[in-house]
């Protein structure tokens, strides 16, 4: 979205136009709408800001909820903007700390700043780009007396004793539509006066998961975080906002609950051993925080294979950090052995995983001549140098604890 887009779009018209505009379902949808509009005399720049829109607000709903369908949105804001029940655990830790003011520097279409208002905190929202920043003002107008959003940059923010500080800063390139990832030297703001802020107020600081461990202030408290069963970003804590002996934290939501890992620093794996009665697949957020053997000690599990993320164990116990697989039986790890096996056993829906071997698994699926009504899991990975083909099933979860925490 351009300016002119933009200032077609914030009128009354353009406005009363998007929520007209049937949520279009495919590219033929689209046409239609943009051949619909046009003939009814509207500008292009009002049918292309309207079309993208209504376009947006249907990806939107994965993050956002029915909450998206009255807010604004560019390509690349959504694409970095904070799911719903994620950034109301950031306001919760904001809270909980006792600040009542948050910097919200980077603020994109204003994800974590509407989250941060909804719970009662006085926000203070910039971004460097004028159209995002006019979005994100759009986005927070029903907590006007709350927010306050500001076009400019982040660096330029004078804060005021106590302020708290969330920083979310832009790790693609610029743009509203196609960008592409840049490393922590080219984020904007730049990560390093970020971690120099942190150092000043109390604040947290949303990154990749995969961002280089070695980069992690010792002094921060490091939290991966997975939204059913996606790990969606690591928050840096500094200050109050970090946890008395907390470096280390896997915070796990799935189906409305929230389950949580800590510990003082990264745990020592369980020693490898045999194939057991059961496989676990440790949650990606359990993975990135390097918590492994405290889980697989909760399961009386040991490792399947040194640098492998599979676990494996007798006990039937359970863990919201890890999925569950119950073993079969081990099969031939060779694709028209492994396919006979399969139809012998009339299987015909396949879940394919896989750790420590490279497999395309849509590729062996579409060669294995599945057949049957039955369904199960291949778990394909690896034991020293040899290659395992695992068939097993998995278990039902049942978790009754909101969170388990090691102190």
């Amino acid at each position: 979205m351009d300016i002119s887009e933009l200032e077609a779009l914030l009128t009354p018209e353009g406005l009363r136009l998007l929520e007209s505009v049937p949520e279009p379902e495919s590219t033929a949808d689209v046409a239609r709408a943009v051949s619909r509009l046009r003939a009814a005399g509207h500008s292009p720049d009002l049918v292309s800001a309207v079309v993208g829109q209504a376009r947006l607000r249907a990806r939107a709903r994965a993050k956002f909820g029915a909450f998206a369908d009255r807010l604004l949105f560019t390509r690349a804001g959504l694409e970095q903007a904070t799911r719903m029940p994620v950034a109301a655990r950031h306001a919760g830790r904001f809270r909980s700390a006792g600040i009542r003011r948050v910097a919200d520097l980077g603020c994109g279409i204003g994800g974590d700043a509407l989250a941060f208002a909804a719970a009662g905190l006085r926000v203070l929202a910039v971004d460097a780009d004028e159209v995002t920043a006019a979005l994100a003002a759009y986005n927070l107008a029903p907590f006007r007396d709350e927010a306050e959003v500001r076009h400019g940059r982040a660096e330029d923010v004078a804060l005021e004793p106590g302020d708290g500080v969330w920083l979310d800063p832009a790790r693609r390139t610029a743009g509203h539509t196609e960008t592409t990832r840049v490393g922590p030297g080219d984020y904007a703001p730049p990560l390093d006066w970020g971690l120099a802020l942190a150092r000043q107020h109390p604040a947290g600081i949303k990154l990749g998961p995969a961002f280089d461990r070695a980069a992690i202030p010792e002094d921060a408290e490091a939290q991966w975080v997975s939204a059913d069963g996606t790990v969606v970003e690591l928050a840096l804590w500094s200050g109050v906002l970090a946890r008395p002996g907390v470096r280390r934290a896997a915070l796990v939501l799935r189906a409305g609950s929230a389950y949580e890992l800590t510990a003082p620093a990264d745990s020592t794996d369980e020693a490898v051993r045999e194939l057991g009665a059961f496989v676990h697949e440790p949650d990606g957020a359990v993975i990135r925080a390097r918590l492994i053997g405290d889980v697989a000690r909760s399961l009386q599990a040991g490792m399947l294979a040194p640098r492998v993320a599979y676990m494996t164990g007798d006990a039937p116990l359970h863990s919201p950090f890890a999925a569950t697989f119950r073993v079969r039986e081990t099969l031939p790890f060779e694709v028209k052995k492994l396919g006979r096996a399969l139809r012998e056993r009339g299987i015909g829906t396949l879940e394919i995983k896989k750790r420590g071997v490279d497999v395309d698994p849509a590729a062996l699926r579409s060669r294995l001549g599945l057949r049957g009504d039955d369904a199960a899991t291949l778990i394909l990975t690896r034991v020293g140098a040899k290659r395992v083909a695992v068939l097993a099933d998995r278990v039902g979860e049942s978790h009754d604890a909101e969170a388990t925490r090691r102190p």
